[in-house]
């Protein structure tokens, strides 16, 4: 316990000069140790402000208290997330940038190498992802949008990463998917766990595309990790259909998630004025886009298409209306949160939320709830951590992080 000499006390005794110097050293001596004391004190204060700072809510889903927290900001669009390490997102923006986000530090790493965009309307550099076995040193498989012959063409590359930068970048698959448009690029990445992946390609803008199996557009594709195409597609070797596809019918999917577990691939679409769709990919199957939709006309009040169904046309799992706009969508496993087990989480443009989707395990969506509504930000990419806390990133350029109230760990 710190001690010190009252001035009375010194005043009403006759102190000799040793007796005086020890009284300053005891000063001094009290001096250092205040001011540790306070220098302390200030570096608590500070970060507990900082922490308070980096937390902007507190609440709670379906009895699950947990809190959103700001990891980054000033980015651009980050539009693809990906864990490569615990606590290392490497993310894309769609002006064609790359990073690496420690997430326990928020330090940036610009990553270097990456592929060259066209940087123009819904286009840029898009998903990024990594099979579930990954390891450092393997492949990173990115889609981006790609110029060609003055068009606007959705590509899947993969490069490896050495260091700050990419190494071996090459494009797998150029899709036939040109169009004048800046729109309906898709695109997302996931992967069966069995050396294949799924990417998406929106209908370029173009509504024909949908039902056209001669070209990429409007389809979700299916290739071997090195660029290949399975033999067990649907349409491989008939004459007229890109042996790549395998499912079409489809405006613009910005969502993809394969379930390993239940062998199960999910597509969230935008639809146009409404219509907005949740589906069950099959292979070979026609999701319907642009010839029936629950959505309506940018025009005026009018239908698109002949209805809302159509023999041989896929119905979706779940549809919005009015639409939410969604950019992405995981299946979450329930490690930090096992009520959340086995829901869909979509991140919501137009309406600027978290959608939350019940599935039960008919694959049937039987309830959603909307959080982070108040938070009034287009929620863009989402990806799960190794230890189960959901990230997701915002077109303003932030990445936050849902994690678990403390007492709830």
């Amino acid at each position: 316990m710190m001690s010190f000499i009252c001035w009375d006390e010194f005043q009403e005794n006759s102190w000799n000069n040793s007796g005086i110097r020890q009284l300053h050293v005891q000063q001094n001596n009290f001096v250092r140790q205040l001011a540790k004391v306070l220098g302390l004190l200030f570096v608590f204060c500070s970060l507990t402000q900082s922490a308070m700072a980096l937390t902007l809510l507190q609440t709670s889903s379906k009895g699950v208290s947990f809190q959103l927290n700001k990891v980054a900001d000033g980015l651009g669009v980050p539009w693809g997330m990906v864990f490569i390490g615990p606590d290392q997102i490497l993310f894309t923006e769609r002006n064609g940038k790359i990073g690496i986000l420690d997430t326990a530090s928020g330090v940036i790493t610009g990553i270097s190498g990456g592929p060259k965009v066209m940087h123009s309307g819904q286009g840029g550099l898009l998903d990024v992802a990594v099979p579930p076995d990954f390891v450092p040193g393997d492949w990173i498989y990115f889609s981006y949008s790609k110029e060609k012959n003055g068009k606007g063409v959705t590509a899947l590359a993969r490069a490896k990463l050495d260091g700050k930068r990419l190494v071996a970048l090459r494009d797998l698959l150029v899709t036939r998917s040109a169009s004048t448009t800046g729109r309906h690029f898709g695109s997302r990445i996931t992967f069966d766990g069995t050396g294949h992946l799924f990417f998406s390609v929106g209908d370029r803008g173009v509504r024909p595309n949908g039902q056209d199996l001669s070209t990429h557009a409007g389809s979700i594709l299916r290739i071997a990790l090195n660029g290949g195409v399975p033999d067990d597609n649907p349409f491989v070797q008939q004459t007229g259909i890109l042996p790549e596809i395998w499912s079409y019918g489809h405006r613009n999917p910005q969502g993809m998630y394969f379930d390993r577990i239940q062998q199960r691939l999910w597509s969230i679409e935008h639809g146009p004025r409404g219509g907005d769709e949740i589906n069950l990919i099959l292979p070979g199957r026609n999701y319907g886009w642009p010839v029936i939709s629950y959505g309506k006309e940018y025009w005026g009040p009018f239908q698109v298409g002949e209805g809302t169904e159509k023999e041989g046309m896929e119905q979706p799992v779940k549809y919005y209306v009015p639409s939410i706009a969604p950019g992405s969508l995981i299946l979450y496993s329930g490690k930090a949160f096992p009520a959340w087990k086995g829901n869909l989480f979509a991140g919501a443009l137009k309406l600027t939320h978290l959608n939350r989707v019940e599935i039960d395990n008919a694959g049937r969506a039987v309830a959603e709830e909307r959080l982070l509504e108040g938070l009034g930000e287009r929620i863009r990419a989402l990806v799960e951590s190794p230890d189960g806390w959901l990230y997701l990133s915002t077109d303003s350029g932030k990445i936050l992080s849902i994690r678990p109230l403390d007492n709830n760990q």
